[in-house]
């Protein structure tokens, strides 16, 4: 059974900086390239970042490109997503999802069925 358990959320100010992990079991993560999503209040879910099975390339959702950073350890079965100079409209829902063999763009296009899907972490910045 495969999880994706998302981790690092918390409540800070506009400024601050915050780095979130996803810890994935269940699947052979090298096969699986991996993404950040997220839904602000009242709001879809967007996409945020992505990245590929080997870390060796990356994909940046406009409003968030310069200032956040997406990582993977595969030895560790982890995806990080490192977010800098944090604005109030970045506070959200941020859930961590997994694409087996998928190029960067299908993970920005991914719906809920797509792939899999963590249960979410809440991050709220405060202005």
């Amino acid at each position: 059974q495969v999880q994706l358990v998302e981790s690092g959320g918390g409540l800070l100010q506009a400024g601050g900086s915050l780095r979130l992990s996803c810890a994935a079991s269940g699947l052979t993560f090298g096969d699986y390239a991996m993404g950040w999503f997220r839904q602000p209040p009242g709001k879809e879910r967007e996409f945020v970042a992505a990245i590929g099975r080997s870390g060796s390339t990356t994909y940046y959702g406009d409003a968030v490109k310069g200032r956040f950073t997406i990582s993977r350890d595969n030895a560790k079965n982890t995806v990080y997503l490192q977010m800098n100079s944090l604005k109030p409209e970045d506070t959200a829902v941020y859930y961590c999802v997994a694409r087996y063999y998928s190029s960067l763009q299908a993970i920005r296009a991914m719906s809920p069925v797509g792939g899999y899907w963590g249960q979410g972490t809440q991050v709220t910045v405060s202005s």
